[in-house]
């Protein structure tokens, strides 16, 4: 079959566990193409597990490890198997399927740096029948690199300004920015928290996932007192390249700053927000200082309130969204793990070691073949 005619899925799960998002993606002069897209929801009980494992407030055995690794394998399939559904396309029409799976550890520094992403390939490959490239991030971090984040070369491919720097701001549970510079050099890293501290605190104290167009948020004030000890964390001097997650940024990280501090939970809501807009904007000042516009995808892109902290904040810049260019800013990280399982099948690689600082171009991602008879 001509490339140009197959497809392809991408499936990622993100920090904050607010659902599996699924991509139909077909290749047009090597871009992919977004085809139907919809998010899948994860089971209560199977998001809050993940969730608890994730800001380390749990302990897994191997036996509970081995039934989480299962579980969130069977997840993504019945993922697949609706966006195929919803599409009406037969699983014999898509080439492979590219799963991030679900980060539940993040850990490129150290002695034995590594970063762990579970849902179980042979599952999903078992399942669907169709060929499934997952652990991404590994072969980047065993090169010495961050493992993350691997979006800035689809970003570069979709939304370069030739002549012009442009920065693409991902509002995901932790955010992240792609400068895609004048002089054609891609670079980009984690500047710290995004949705994923507002998405758990709001369900402590709310019982719901998200905070919806920023409501909770713009209900309280800013504690400058507790703004100052976050932003006091060191992640936020790193030089890049650097990445973050969930077991940085949980809500033992924020509870273990605010136990000399009596602020309301609206109080703190909001000055979590300030947090995330004072980080991104420091960030993109300090390492994109020519920017002349920012672009948007993620989640956070819903999140009102946020938006137009940033757009204060950044003045000097026009603030959009991918979605200006063609490009669904809310299936933009599913869209590029299915460009990542293509260009795994190729035998190209798909990190950009300026980016994650790794050794050199790495190909990602290790193939779960589906059982011949299925194809």
């Amino acid at each position: 079959m001509d490339d140009a005619a197959r497809l392809y899925v991408g499936l990622i799960s993100g920090t904050s566990a607010d659902g599996i998002d699924a991509a139909l993606v077909r290749f047009e002069h090597d871009k992919p193409q977004l085809v139907h897209a919809l998010t899948h929801a994860w089971p209560d009980d199977l998001r809050t597990q993940i969730l608890r494992v994730a800001q380390d407030e749990t302990t897994l055995d191997l036996d509970a490890f081995g039934r989480l690794d299962i579980a969130i394998g069977h997840t993504f399939a019945d993922a697949v198997k609706a966006l195929l559904a919803q599409s009406g396309t037969p699983a014999s029409s898509v080439h492979a399927v590219g799963s991030h799976g679900q980060t539940i550890r993040h850990r490129p520094s150290g002695e034995h740096p590594f970063t762990l992403q579970i849902g179980n390939a042979s599952v999903m490959a078992e399942r669907c029948g169709i060929d499934v490239v997952a652990d991404f991030r590994s072969a980047d971090v065993a090169a010495g690199g961050q493992g993350a984040p691997l979006l800035p070369a689809v970003h570069a491919m979709l939304l370069h300004a030739p002549g012009r720097t442009r920065v693409v701001l991902n509002l995901g549970g932790i955010a992240n920015i792609t400068v895609l510079a004048a002089d054609g050099r891609v670079f980009g890293f984690d500047t710290g928290p995004a949705n994923g501290l507002m998405d758990a605190w709001c369900l402590r104290h709310r019982g719901e996932a998200f905070d919806r167009n920023g409501a909770f948020a713009a209900s309280g004030r800013v504690d400058d007192t507790l703004l100052a000890t976050l932003l006091a964390d060191p992640y936020f001097a790193l030089p890049p390249p650097k990445s973050t997650g969930r077991e940085h940024f949980h809500l033992g990280w924020l509870d273990a700053r605010l136990h000399a501090i009596t602020a309301s939970p609206a109080d703190v809501q909001a000055t979590l927000l300030e947090l995330t807009a004072r980080s991104i904007a420091a960030a993109i000042d300090a390492h994109a200082s020519d920017a002349a516009d920012v672009l948007l995808c993620g989640g956070g892109v819903h999140n009102q309130v946020l938006v137009q902290r940033l757009r204060e904040l950044m003045r000097s810049r026009e603030l959009g969204s991918t979605a200006d260019y063609g490009v669904d800013p809310d299936y933009l990280e599913a869209t590029a793990f299915a460009w990542l399982a293509r260009q795994r099948l190729l035998g190209l690689p798909g990190n950009l070691p300026a980016v994650t600082g790794a050794r050199g171009p790495r190909v990602l991602g290790a193939v779960h073949l589906a059982p011949r008879s299925a194809r």
